[in-house]
């Protein structure tokens, strides 16, 4: 078996259409984690991806006849853009079903190397069971995604690149699962030639049939796939990969979204290069076997498989990268609706640095706030929770609490009835360690604060929208109180979204 697959991946056809891609060290990342961290970065190849490999390998075999006719493929984005290149290489008709649920940028470059595009279902089964009806229909050529003996080579070359790129010590080798076919090649040559180097497979925790089928001896078919890493979003993995992985891996490590986007902030900081979540799996379950074998003076490498990424969803890997890498735990805190007590909170927070508070009157006796905090290490959320308990203050937890981090911090607001005479000022404060809290710690004590939103975004300002209330007869010594402030401000009480949205009591 091992031979074969040496053999087949020795003389790969690969090369008309893809690079050698480099082995780069991840100097920041390698320092954090106490090991030699190098990236294999198939990002750089011409589509983005290592895809391109297996789908060459596999058509540069058809014969005239087939090519002839063309060839189909299922695919969430990447094989795809592997086929469209090579059919556009080798000169035939080349259609390309994808799930619904693929990024618009992998569907815009699939038909801009002039691949036809079908969109149906919501994952690659669902597209798969598509393109083998048409395949039937129209006599056109299959070209598997990784369930093929010459596409596993094709993916296996990475292989042979990385033990001919470090020919010295090497721990662990860590690539992607989705169908295998990568894990399944890259692992036929490695073990083959150094099987002493580990092979650890890397899933998401809601697309992880490898790991499932692995542990069962036989293939499991999941009901539903998660879509974030939509490149490894696969129902079934191959009967030709399960088999090669069940063999040849040493080990599957399961990470979850948070970790994958820490993972792409921790690539872009070494090579400023923005990973899909897909491509970064492979350096989150690094760091999660680093951390769980304790894992010290060693050299890693991570393939990272692509870089097709939506521009759309940097958002969101932006507010979950800091929770993802512990550098950010998230609070619900409940303090007393009385005076001083919002100054007493402010205090029990200290010198760190807030990301997020946000707040809004609802109960006359107890204040609810959403805060979310700097942290620098692991554990530093429960001692920041019980802080606040010893100040007073109940605390709800919420850092692994998904329901919170993706809905309910951006659902704190809503019209109050107890929001009388209140003024809506949106406030900038260069944004700097402390300046939130000195900020809070300048507001007088003489008006209550009934609405407070903040988030940072990272830039050089602080931008935050406070309501106030302050009673009719008090507003010339509010104006006079906020031109001692020194900060930049602005009355938003007639902001008509505010009045629509917030502010129904605002006076």
């Amino acid at each position: 078996m091992s031979i074969d697959y040496l053999k087949r991946i020795l003389t790969a056809k690969v090369y008309d259409v893809a690079d050698e891609s480099p082995l780069d060290a991840a100097d920041i990342l390698s320092t954090r984690l106490s090991n030699r961290v190098l990236l294999k970065r198939e990002d750089m190849q011409p589509v983005f991806s290592f895809k391109l490999r297996g789908a060459y390998n596999r058509m540069a075999r058809l014969s005239a006849a087939q090519l002839a006719r063309g060839v189909i493929a299922a695919s969430a984005g990447n094989h795809a853009q592997g086929v469209a290149l090579s059919a556009r290489r080798l000169g035939c008709r080349a259609v390309i079903v994808m799930p619904v649920t693929t990024p618009q940028l992998k569907i815009d470059a699939v038909r801009a190397l002039g691949a036809e595009v079908v969109l149906t279902g919501e994952s690659y089964s669902d597209a798969a069971v598509a393109a083998t009806a048409q395949q039937a229909r129209e006599g056109l050529t299959f070209v598997h995604p990784f369930d093929d003996p010459d596409v596993i080579a094709g993916q296996g070359t990475i292989g042979m690149e990385i033990m001919r790129q470090h020919q010295g010590p090497l721990h662990a080798i860590f690539v992607p699962i989705g169908g295998g076919g990568l894990a399944a090649g890259v692992a036929a040559y490695v073990k083959q030639v150094r099987p002493e180097v580990r092979m650890i497979g890397v899933q998401t925790e809601d697309s992880d049939t490898m790991a499932r089928s692995i542990r069962a001896g036989r293939r499991v078919e999941l009901h539903d796939v998660g879509l974030f890493s939509d490149g490894t979003a696969v129902k079934k993995v191959g009967e030709e990969t399960f088999r090669l992985c069940r063999t040849l891996l040493d080990d599957i490590v399961v990470v979850d979204t948070d970790a994958i986007c820490a993972a792409i902030k921790d690539v872009f900081q070494d090579t400023r290069s923005i990973l899909e979540p897909a491509g970064a799996l492979s350096v989150a379950g690094l760091k999660a076997w680093v951390e769980r074998e304790r894992l010290h003076d060693e050299t890693l490498v991570a393939v990272a498989s692509g870089a097709n990424m939506n521009f759309d969803r940097l958002r969101f890997v932006s507010e979950r990268a800091e929770i993802g890498e512990r550098r950010e735990a998230v609070f619900a805190v409940t303090i007393p609706e009385e005076r001083g007590s919002f100054r007493r909170f402010c205090e029990t927070v200290g010198p760190r640095n807030v990301t997020e508070f946000n707040y809004r009157i609802a109960d006359p006796t107890q204040a609810h706030v959403f805060v979310g905090i700097q942290t620098s290490r692991p554990g530093e959320a429960a001692q920041i929770a019980a802080g606040f308990e010893t100040a007073g203050f109940r605390t709800l937890d919420l850092t692994d609490d998904e329901l919170g981090k993706m809905h309910l911090r951006h659902m704190v607001g809503g019209n109050s009835p107890l929001a009388r005479n209140e003024l809506l000022y949106s406030f900038e404060f260069p944004e700097r360690p402390g300046a939130l809290m000195r900020f809070l710690s300048s507001m007088s004590p003489n008006w209550n604060i009934s609405l407070f939103h903040y988030r940072n975004h990272g830039a050089d300002y602080g931008r935050i929208l406070v309501g106030i209330q302050v009673p009719a007869g008090e507003k010339k010594q509010f104006r006079e109180f906020l031109a001692t402030l020194g900060y930049p401000h602005r009355d938003e009480s007639q902001h008509p979204a505010y009045r629509l949205f917030l502010g129904a009591h605002a006076s």
